[in-house]
């Protein structure tokens, strides 16, 4: 068996996060007294530190591990093993009503790791992104998913205009999220299999990716304001759909 690569990351959430997931392999762990007395105190009846190695370091010392992405480590920093890959193809057998994500040329850690939250807080079923555009390592993008990494199926596949493509010829409906729309997402029903997709926040969607659509859609917004940020637009679609579907669910 192939030995992984490992990384680190910081952050209270970001770092029980993933001592909680059983499929992911934390190798080492660095604390300061007072983050350990809290593990143990917030996890009475489970030992998270069982099995691994732990290194006791002040506050100052773990500023290093944290130094390059300017975020607050709160006294947690661990190196660990990226979860097994999951096929997109094999999770979609003999599913149905499934909702991805899929970002196109989205690339700001700190935006993906907002959106990966909110898709894990709202029963998103996965989030595809470009294998070649992912900072999979960042410990921005973990700081700011607050240990929902664990929870989200992530899908990194190598070419996203394919992936719409096969996606499409398996049933699924591919809904373009774009400022230009006349249609508000609203008034899609929101049944069956569907990917959003959202572009960059500097020139939204690829031309070429938007051939690979078959709705483009909108959120309504002040005419005033040009924009919303990527995740908080997400959030709202998320929110949405979510309570849409158990709506749905409950007739």
């Amino acid at each position: 068996m192939t030995q992984k690569s490992s990384f680190f990351i910081a952050g209270r959430h970001a770092v029980i996060g993933a001592l909680k997931n059983p499929n992911r392999r934390v190798i080492k762990i660095f604390l300061t007294e007072e983050s350990k007395k809290n593990i143990h105190k917030n996890n009475p009846h489970k030992n998270l530190l069982k099995d691994i190695k732990v290194f006791f370091k002040t506050k100052k010392e773990l500023d290093k591990y944290c130094r390059s992405e300017d975020i607050l480590h709160q006294g947690y920093v661990a190196e660990i093993e990226h979860l097994k890959n999951t096929e997109l193809k094999e999770f979609i057998k003999d599913k149905n009503d499934l909702t991805f994500v899929c970002l196109d040329e989205v690339t700001d850690p700190r935006n993906i790791g907002s959106l990966i939250r909110s898709a894990a807080s709202f029963n998103i079923d996965g989030l595809i992104v470009k294998e070649r555009h992912f900072p999979s390592e960042s410990k921005l993008l973990y700081k700011s998913a607050s240990g929902c990494v664990e929870h989200l199926n992530i899908f990194q596949v190598s070419n996203i205009n394919t992936t719409l493509k096969y996606l499409r010829d398996k049933n699924f409906w591919i809904y373009g999220f774009t400022a230009n729309s006349d249609k508000n997402f609203t008034e899609v029903k929101w049944k069956g299999n569907n990917v959003l997709l959202f572009g960059s926040e500097g020139h939204g969607l690829n031309q070429h990716t938007k051939k690979y659509t078959d709705f483009l859609v909108k959120i309504n917004i002040n005419k005033n304001i040009e924009s919303l940020n990527i995740s908080n637009s997400a959030a709202i679609v998320f929110h949405h759909i979510s309570k849409h579907k158990k709506y749905l669910n409950n007739i």
